[in-house]
């Protein structure tokens, strides 16, 4: 997969429908920044989490976007390499395979640095 087509193409469809639907997509928004925020758990903390529900719910969306912010949040490739572990783990072969593709979109979005 082309991680950063895959996501760009998400990206314009979402624009789309916050154009159409500009309630909804403000309402999330603020939902998002207010639930990611820093508090007892830190964003970082909160984005690896997000990434473990992706992989689990097998919505290669949410583990690239989500992968993305916890990389901004500062989350290293260790870090989300124990985070699959875990989804292995709890999820099985399905997030075994999940999480090969969050790793997938590590190595493509991110780069090995």
């Amino acid at each position: 997969m082309d991680w950063k087509d895959y996501l760009g193409n998400t990206t314009r469809l979402t624009r789309d429908f916050r154009k159409a639907q500009p309630d909804v997509g403000k309402a999330f928004t603020q939902m998002h920044n207010a639930a990611l925020a820093d508090g007892a758990l830190s964003t970082k903390q909160k984005e690896l989490q997000c990434i473990v529900i992706g992989i689990v719910t097998h919505c290669a969306d949410c583990i690239g976007f989500h992968l993305q912010a916890a990389v901004k949040a500062g989350a290293t490739r260790a870090e989300i390499e124990e985070t699959v572990s875990t989804c292995i783990l709890m999820g099985g072969g399905p997030a075994y395979m999940y999480g090969m593709k969050a790793l997938e979109a590590y190595d493509q979005l991110i780069g090995e640095g």
